[in-house]
C-alpha cells in the first residue's frame, strides 16, 4: 500500500489549528479595528505581488497561502473586536478551510493515483476538522446533546478516513483490491 506522511502534518496542523481556547476577554476598540482591518488588506496585497513572481503551480500554491492568512487575519480580527463562541467558531472554520486549500492545491504537483490520495487526505482532514468544530459547538449549546454529536462526529470521521483508505486501494488490482478495499470497509464501519 502507498506510504504517505502528508496526512498527518496536515492532521496535526488542523488539529493545533482546532485547539478551542476561551474567547477574548475585551472587545477591542473602533479605530484600533479600522487600523488592524487596513494593515490586514496591506499585508494580503503585498503577499499576492510576492506570488506574482513564481510560476505554475508554485504560483497558485502562494495565492492560496495569501488568500488563507488573509481570511484567518479577518476571522482573528473579528474574534478580538467582538469576542463571541459564534466569533471563534468561524476563526476555526477559516483556519481548516485556508489549510484545506493549500494543501488541495499543493496535491496539484503530483499525478495519477497519487495526486487523487493527497485530495482525499486533504478533504478527510478538512472534514474532520468540520466535525471536530460541530462537536465544539454542540457541546456548547446543550450539555445533553454531546453525546449525539459526538456520534455524529465520529462517523463523519470514520467517513473520510473511509475515503483515503477507499482511493489508496485503487493503486492495487485484483485479490490485494478486494481485500483492501474489505478491510477499509471493516475499519471504517461503513456498507
Amino acid at each position: 500500500m502507498i506510504q504517505h506522511t502528508r496526512p498527518l502534518a496536515i492532521a496535526a496542523a488542523l488539529a493545533a489549528a482546532f485547539a478551542f481556547a476561551p474567547a477574548h476577554a475585551a472587545k477591542m476598540d473602533r479605530a484600533a479595528y479600522n487600523a488592524e482591518k487596513d494593515q490586514i488588506d496591506a499585508n494580503y496585497k503585498s503577499a499576492k505581488d510576492q506570488c506574482d513572481a513564481l510560476k505554475d503551480n508554485a504560483k497558485d500554491v502562494c495565492q492560496k497561502e495569501a488568500e488563507g492568512k488573509h481570511d484567518v487575519a479577518k476571522a482573528e480580527l473579528e474574534a478580538k473586536h467582538e469576542p463571541s463562541a459564534r466569533h471563534d467558531r468561524k476563526l476555526h472554520e477559516a483556519r481548516a478551510k485556508a489549510d484545506y486549500e493549500v494543501a488541495k492545491e499543493k496535491c496539484d504537483d503530483q499525478s495519477g493515483n497519487a495526486k487523487d490520495v493527497c485530495v482525499k487526505e486533504a478533504k478527510a482532514a478538512y472534514e474532520k476538522a468540520k466535525a471536530d468544530t460541530k462537536l465544539a459547538k454542540k457541546a456548547n449549546e446543550a450539555r445533553g446533546d454531546v453525546a449525539e454529536a459526538r456520534k455524529d462526529a465520529v462517523q463523519d470521521k470514520n467517513k473520510a478516513d473511509y475515503k483515503v483508505a477507499r482511493e489508496k486501494c485503487d493503486a492495487l488490482s485484483g485479490n490485494q483490491k478486494d481485500a483492501c478495499v474489505t478491510d477499509a470497509k471493516n475499519r471504517f464501519g461503513q456498507d
